[in-house]
Parts: structure tokens; sequence; C-alpha cells
């Protein structure tokens, strides 16, 4: 995937052609004979074989290499694009290249630009990292507007966020816009139903009949495990009624309608974005081509043949994959009932006592952990399986990722819940006959008030892990990089002082700034949170 900085095909402010597109950062290394220093050298050398300006500014730690690209790059550009008949949108644009086009073209060269004679590429750890640069007064404008508690009411400036974002991530956000809003509904409705269960907490025959039952129930486990009461759940009984009561059937009618509503309505919304900005028709995979030429004019063709035998093993390996995650869940379970086995044997009466329910807690807990592991496990996977197959295409590349990502993660996110819901207390035996797991552990029941209760306490448990320690590391996690960046560069900051040039403050289209002022707007971007190849698609995918 394209990272979200340079993933726009469109952008209202046109670049400074004497400012910088991109910065390359790397360790200052002063042996001139360190092989990571030959590949930098050797990559600013293709780079300026390209014509392409590079400015070097050294600091203690850190070098930083300004580039800029040639106009002539994107002339080129614009013309196959104007000839191409797939990529039409070009042809009614007048005037220089705008600026996230520039940025797009610039990271796709700069990915794709061999070091002479030593076979590696730019990404493949030659520089730290790379930044695209944005003009300080679009970035204040959007914090403004945007990217503040306060704005969350005033509707999203989403023609402002395709212009400093890109076409990509401004679809993003008005999906995620539109999915919040026609929430709405749905959250109502759902309180309305929990509403109700609560107002008939205490007169619902379900709820009268356990508590007023003196039936006697069979010992939960063996050994020490003794019988009960059916009475003494009344107070699960009450709290289950409150998310599973008679208007539980109508709010689960009315989201099947709703997902479908939302469906077509997204559908409406996107196309009407979608053709005012003349990316209907756009084709990622012609793109490509045409920039492959933009990268290297004597490019050749490269012959493409489906081969059956890496699908063939693509499919196995995807096959063998679902098994071990099946088998996590399995694995999931055997945790759960040993864990009830020896929670019953504790001489603490109160694990004694809720043994079945704290096993389901902690089998949630570790749900969770594997959930994060997995994730990471299966992203690599996918990579692997996408070299394996060799697609035609970068873009293809990517929906090959994605469809097999999100498969995993289905399976990975879901099979313990859709055993809970499905099968758990039901594949158990009976009294006198229970099914034994290496014929020792008897396999683990429903909760007294109902199988809706593990489900209910696993899943609230999964989602209050995932909320709250996700949003701490998605919050701590860019404040400590920018604190980590800001202390790595304080020679650079030092020297970086406020400019009060006459040519610097009232700066033209085309005005060359001076040291400082470049120095001081490329740390400003370097200390923004840096982006990847997942950073849009880790959101989708948390969604």
């Amino acid at each position: 995937m394209i990272p979200p900085a340079s993933s726009s095909r469109a952008g209202r402010r046109r670049c400074n052609p004497l400012s910088y597109d991109y910065v390359l950062v790397c360790k200052n290394v002063e042996d001139e004979g360190n092989k990571t220093q030959k590949k930098q050298t050797a990559f600013i050398d293709a780079l300026k074989s390209k014509d392409f300006k590079v400015m070097k500014i050294v600091d203690e730690s850190k070098v930083f290499y300004g580039i800029r690209a040639p106009k002539e790059i994107f002339e080129k550009y614009r013309y196959l694009l104007k000839v191409s008949d797939a990529c039409n949108w070009s042809c009614e644009q007048q005037g220089e290249v705008v600026l996230s086009t520039r940025i797009r073209i610039v990271h796709f060269i700069l990915d794709h630009t061999y070091i002479k004679n030593l076979d590696d590429l730019m990404n493949k750890n030659v520089f730290e990292t790379k930044f695209c640069l944005h003009e300080k007064k679009q970035q204040k404008e959007l914090r403004k507007s945007w990217a503040r508690w306060s704005a969350c009411f005033q509707g999203q400036p989403i023609n402002e966020v395709r212009s400093y974002f890109g076409e990509k991530i401004a679809l993003y956000y008005l999906w995620l816009g539109w999915y919040t809003f026609l929430l709405i509904p749905a959250a109502i409705l759902g309180i309305i139903v929990f509403l109700y269960g609560l107002a008939f907490i205490n007169t619902s025959p379900l709820t009268m009949e356990v508590c007023t039952a003196d039936t006697i129930m069979c010992p939960l486990c063996d050994g020490k495990c003794r019988v009960w009461n059916l009475s003494d759940t009344c107070a699960y009984a009450k709290v289950n009624i409150l998310f599973d009561n008679e208007g539980t059937v109508a709010f689960a009618m009315f989201m099947a309608v709703w997902a479908t509503v939302f469906l077509e309505f997204w559908k409406r919304c996107r196309a009407k974005y979608v053709c005012q900005w003349k990316v209907y028709d756009w084709s990622e995979d012609e793109e490509e081509l045409i920039l492959e030429i933009v990268n290297d004019p004597d490019c050749k063709p490269k012959k493409y043949s489906h081969s059956y035998l890496k699908s063939t093993l693509v499919l196995i390996l995807v096959t063998l994959m679902l098994v071990l995650i099946i088998g996590l869940t399995h694995a999931l379970v055997v945790f759960r009932v040993v864990a009830t086995f020896l929670l019953s044997g504790s001489k603490w009466s109160l694990l004694n006592e809720n043994a079945s329910l704290v096993a389901v807690m902690l089998g949630a807990v570790v749900h969770y952990f594997t959930l994060n592991i997995m994730t990471r496990v299966n992203r690599k996977v996918a990579l692997k399986l996408c070299e394996i197959e060799e697609t035609r295409s970068f873009a293809a590349t990517e929906r090959s990722f994605t469809v097999k990502m999100f498969t995993f993660q289905f399976f990975t996110l879901f099979s313990s819940l859709i055993y809970v819901a499905f099968f758990l207390g039901r594949i158990n035996g009976r009294p006198g006959d229970y099914v034994r797991i290496a014929g020792k552990w008897r396999l683990e029941e429903c909760h007294p008030s109902g199988c809706l209760t593990d489900l209910f306490i696993q899943m609230s448990i999964i989602m209050v892990l995932k909320q709250t320690l996700n949003n701490i590391f998605e919050f701590t996690g860019p404040w400590l990089k920018r604190y980590v960046k800001r202390k790595t560069t304080q020679k650079l900051q030092r020297k970086c002082g406020h400019c009060y040039k006459k040519e610097c403050k009232d700066t033209e289209e085309g005005a060359e700034l001076c040291e400082n002022c470049k120095l001081q707007n490329w740390l400003r971007n370097y200390h923004l949170t840096d982006v990847n190849a997942f950073s849009l698609f880790e959101e989708f995918l948390e969604m």
C-alpha cells in the first residue's frame, strides 16, 4: 500500500518550485569505508544522475538530504496520463503538477531506484526514514478546523483533508464519518432495548422462574464442586435479561436492515466525492506502468505467466494457516477446561465457587493477547504468501494481501467467539456421560444463567482491553517518538533560529528560502508521526 502522505492523485496547493519534495534521514557515520554509507552515497549519486537536486545538512547524529525532482519528470508523467486510455483524469488539469501528485511520483521513484553495482533498493536499511514536506499554513488550518476535539460536531473539511493527504486517506475519513453518523440511530435503538430490559428486570417471567425455583442442579465440575440451587443464579439471570430480552430480536432485525442501508448509502456518498474529484475510473495498474516509465525510460516490459504450482502452494499454505488459527481456538478451550479444574480445587472459597466464571475471564484475557500476537504473525505470513504468488502489479499484490489478511484476522478474532456462541454447552455430554479431554478433564459448560453470559463476558473483556490499551499506545507512542526525535536533533534546533529576512516573510511562488527557513520546515515535518505502507490498512482493519 502507498503510505498516506503519498497516496494522492490530486491536491489544491501547488508546490513551491524551489522547495524540496522529500527529505531522507540517516545516521551520521564518519567512517568512509562503512558499507551503509557507501550505499547512501551511491543512492544519492543515482538520484543526481536523474537530475534530482540534493541538499545535505549534517547534525551531530543525523544527516538530512533534501530531494527535489526535476520539472521534466512531472511533464512526462502528465503526457503519459494524457495518452493513456485508463487514466484520463489529468487531461482536464492545467498548469503545474499539484503538490500531492509530486509527492506520490517522487515517493515511487525513491522506492524504485536501484543502487548500481550494489543491487539494493533505497528502503532496505540504507536510510532510517523519509518524509515529504508540507506547508506550515496548511497544517495549521487542518489542526484548527479538523484535528481537535472541539471540531467533532462541525463536520469534516474533507476537501482540505484530500488536498493534504490524498484521495485514499480522504475516503477513509469520509467513510469513518459516515459510519459514525449512521451508528447514531442504531445506538439510540440499542439504548431503548437496554432500558426495556431494565424496566422488566424484576417482573420478567424468565427472571422470576429462575429466582423462585427450588431445583437442585448437578455439580459443574468433578471433585470438590457441589450441587447447587438454580435460584443461586438469580443475579446473573437479571443481568442476562438486560441484553437478552424480547427487544433484542427486533434490534437484531433492525441491524440486519441497517447494514444494507449503510452500505448502499455509503456507495452513493462515495460516488459523489469520487466524481467530484474526477477519479471515478482511475486505474492504479495503469498508473503503475506510467510511473515505471517515468522512473526508467529504458525499462523493458515484464513477461507475466500464471503459475498453477505457486497458486496451489499458496492455497495449501493458507489452509494450513487457517488450521493453525482454529487450533489456537482449541487450545483456548483446553486452557479454560484446565483452569476450571485447577481453580475448583483452590483453597480460596471465592475462586472455588466461581471457578467457571474466572476461567472464562482468564480465557478472554489470553484471547486478547493471542489476537495481538497473531495480528503480527498474520501480516508477515500474508506478505510472504504474496511474494510467492508474484502478482502482475503492486495493486494486485495489495488486493491479494488484503484478502489474505482479512481472512486470517476473521478466523483469529471470531473462531473463539463462534465456539462460545454456538458450540459451548451443546457438545459436553450429559450427567453420567460427560465428554472429557484426554479422559481426565470434563469439557466446560455454559454459565448457569446461560451461554450468552459467557459470550457477553468474553466480548466485553476483549473490547475493553482493545479500546483502553490500544488507545494508550496510540496516544503515547507518537508522543514518545516525537520526544525522542526532538532530543536527537537538538543541535539542528539550536541552529534553526527565527528568520527576519523580508524575502522569507513575503515568499512568493518560486522564491528560494534561506537555510534556516528550510531547516525549520524540515524539522517540523520530521517531528510528525511516521507513516508506512500499513498505516491506512491498519485503520481499516481496526474498524
